[in-house]
């Protein structure tokens, strides 16, 4: 038996694919096959399974434990939930040796995939290919496994209420929250999480629903914020958390509705947690704002500017031992008091202890920010085959130039007003820009000089390539 995978399929971070068209069924069953193979040959037996709550995910589900159990490998079935959940499984359970989420994350409603982790670890870049190498093959072991169900929400809800331990009822009881599920898989989780949390909760969109009736589930997008604006207004509530389709990335505004960006909720969280741990690194992306750097020096931790993708991150913060890190798309890591992988959930937990324990409110630790000019994160189409090479020719001129550039991912180059981003994705093709200044005459400049890199390779910001 061999399989092959529509070509689109297999992912730097993650396997995607449009449901009926480039993933179905025995793609699902094709890759509990070669995960399954890695776990035995690795000497693991037991894998945890879960998904989110799209239309096609119980389907892919029940064809991936096939897969799995097709090896000999006995599969923990958690249920529908948010990827943290599945992570925490993994984590938590003492004989389980990898987890694999069956989810299209922020994607459109008739997208699906999969997240993966081995030992801990995440499954990505070279061992998704490997995948897709053992099923052109039928490189895989047999045998057969078996599968049980393991409800694991009450246990995970139990972990996320830690993230308040310490902190009083009284400290607690006062504080207004709004909470945007989006129809996504968090909501569940999200009901029992506030019922046990002190304080007054509103609740909008906890319904699972795979259509995404209401907006779609991707918080890093402002008008997926306009609901949970007029909620905090109308309720008159301290701030707001919104969640993506599986619950792995965070959204937030203050009282006042203004937006608290990745890189700003990671300003509010290195506050909080360089006061428990003096000296402590803390990673961010190459797309964050040079004032979450500066002001993390400025605390006393040590800033690292990593490359984007939560694999790489994640991967960074094992090998660093750094208890936070952050990514402007809202992925949040904590490995302090907990796991290290990214959980939107937590990070809401932790934002209200981090208010709490600094003794200000959200909307006055977002207030008290230095107010940068940036564009949002600009996409713009490239041939495949030309993304990486036109990034080694910026390089190379701003090398000649003398230009002050970070190479972590892409060129990252700062000048007087601030600083310029031209990276090439990882998943797509094509170019990802980003600049910010404090005023709009040094953007501007800003611009200039990327549109003039782009235009020396024969390129232009053309119209605005989608996600």
């Amino acid at each position: 038996m061999t399989h092959q995978f529509h070509s689109t399929v297999l992912r730097e971070y993650d396997i995607r694919g449009v449901i009926g068209e480039t993933l179905g069924p025995d793609d699902a069953r094709a890759i509990g096959r070669g995960f399954g193979t890695r776990i035995i040959r690795s000497g693991g037996k037991k894998v945890a399974v879960g998904y989110d709550g799209r239309i096609s995910s119980p389907i892919l589900e029940h064809a991936l434990v096939e897969g799995l159990n097709a090896c000999g490998v006995d599969v923990v079935r958690v249920g529908m939930g948010p990827t943290p959940m599945l992570y925490y499984a993994e984590a938590s359970m003492e004989d389980v040796d990898g987890g694999i989420q069956i989810t299209g994350s922020h994607n459109p409603a008739n997208y699906n995939g999969f997240k993966m982790v081995l030992g801990g670890l995440p499954f990505f870049g070279a061992d998704i290919v490997d995948l897709g190498r053992m099923a052109a093959v039928g490189d895989w072991v047999s045998g057969s496994g078996t599968s049980e169900t393991h409800d694991i929400m009450p246990a995970y809800i139990d972990r996320l209420v830690e993230g308040i331990k310490g902190i009083g009822h009284e400290q607690l009881a006062g504080l207004r929250i709004g909470w945007d599920a989006g129809n996504g898989a968090a909501g569940p989780a999200l009901e029992l999480l506030t019922a046990r949390l002190p304080g007054t909760h509103v609740l909008l969109f906890t319904e699972v629903d795979g259509n995404f009736p209401n907006h779609h589930p991707d918080p890093t997008e402002e008008k997926n914020l306009a609901d949970l604006r007029t909620t905090v207004a109308a309720n008159n509530l301290d701030f707001g958390v919104a969640f993506d389709g599986d619950g792995d990335r965070i959204g937030a505004i203050d009282g006042k509705g203004r937006i608290i960006w990745g890189d700003q909720l990671l300003m509010i969280y290195a506050e909080d947690l360089l006061r428990m741990v003096p000296g402590a690194m803390i990673i961010a992306d190459v797309k964050a704002s040079q004032a979450l750097f500066d002001r993390v020096a400025e605390l006393g931790g040590k800033p690292l500017m990593w490359n984007t993708g939560h694999s790489l991150i994640k991967s960074k913060m094992k090998e660093t031992g750094a208890p936070l890190a952050g990514e402007m798309s809202g992925h949040v890591f904590f490995a302090h008091d907990y796991y290290g992988f990214d959980d939107a959930l937590y990070a809401a937990v932790r934002l209200i202890a981090a208010s709490v324990r600094l003794g200000k409110s959200v909307t006055q630790l977002r207030g008290e920010m230095p107010p940068m000019i940036n564009t949002p994160e600009l996409r713009f189409q490239v041939d495949e085959s030309r993304k990486f090479a036109v990034i080694d020719e910026v390089k190379a001129r701003l090398k000649a130039e003398g230009a002050d550039v970070n190479e972590t991912d892409g060129a990252r180059v700062s000048t007087p007003d601030g600083w310029w981003l031209l990276r090439a994705s990882n998943t797509q093709d094509v170019l990802v820009a980003r600049a910010e200044s404090s005023s709009e005459e040094g953007l501007a400049r800003l611009m200039a000089m990327i549109d003039a890199q782009l235009a020396a390779s024969g390129l232009e910001r053309g119209p605005q390539a989608g996600h």
